[in-house]
């Protein structure tokens, strides 16, 4: 399994496995499978929706056309991205397959993040594949074969690209910025980058506040992956870097150290 090291601003990479490409395609086929009970259901609905209707009136077909869509075309469509937004990066395929999509410096990515990957989705793929079969049943031969073959283009350089990439990113990904990981690591600072602090509690460095929201995600992951390696080194080398760039003195464990910023920084940042 390949494993993808982000540099941060503390001079450690962070590690992702990425994903191999049997779980993204079977989380695919998930998604899909789910999709096609739901549109069976939906048509039924539909169906006994539309007996009660005159679809043979203008007013009665344009509410049938709305019907098809709120009920059928919209949730299909919206599916990835209402998922991947509400989800935390994961559609049902997803987090079965444990895999979520990320930012590239391995954060929570933003909404409009998701909308780019949305945008360069399969699915838009597949519908205009099926205007293009229209099209060729309909006699209009040389447009179908330009939108068949520009649509089997790509679909070929996504596979391509995430086969052979080293971080397995599909057209989407690279436009949005994004990558996917395996989850059952903790490599991404988003799953728990929020501890619950007391009311109570009393910061001890507020100059936390002075770093970034990325710097922030970094010190997360860079305390994962030393707590889950037991690796001391790289927990003093993360203390001792942000003890000199916020001129902070404090004789408290590297660990522990971290502990504590991570605190204040959840206190200060809500409070």
């Amino acid at each position: 399994m390949a494993v993808l090291k982000i540099p941060t601003n503390f001079n450690i990479d962070l590690e992702f496995e990425v994903p191999e490409f049997y779980r993204r395609l079977f989380a695919v086929i998930i998604d899909y499978v789910l999709l096609f009970f739901y549109v069976k259901i939906a048509i039924e609905i539909l169906k006994a929706l539309a007996n009660g209707m005159d679809i043979w009136s203008t007013d009665g077909q344009y509410n049938l056309q709305w019907l098809s869509i709120v009920l059928i075309m919209g949730p299909v469509l919206l599916y990835h991205v209402l998922m991947e937004i509400t989800l935390n990066g994961q559609s049902i395929g997803k987090k079965i397959m444990q895999i979520r999509v990320v930012n590239e410096n391995g954060g929570k990515a933003s909404i409009s993040q998701f909308l780019i990957r949305w945008l360069l989705r399969d699915i838009w793929f597949l519908i205009i594949l099926l205007i293009g079969l229209n099209k060729e049943y309909m006699g209009e031969k040389a447009e179908s074969l330009f939108l068949i073959v520009a649509v089997m283009a790509y679909f070929i350089t996504d596979i391509i690209l995430v086969a052979s990439s080293k971080k397995g990113q599909r057209i989407g990904d690279l436009l949005a910025r994004t990558i996917l990981i395996r989850t059952h690591t903790k490599g991404s600072i988003s799953d728990t980058v929020f501890i619950e602090v007391a009311d109570s509690y009393v910061p001890s460095f507020p100059q936390i506040m002075q770093l970034s929201d990325k710097d922030i995600n970094a010190v997360k992951g860079i305390l994962e992956n030393a707590r889950k390696r037991g690796d001391s080194y790289m927990a003093e080398s993360a203390a001792a870097r942000i003890k000199a760039h916020l001129k902070i003195e404090s004789d408290l464990p590297p660990f522990d150290f971290l502990d504590v910023l991570l605190k204040d920084y959840n206190y200060l940042s809500t409070n």
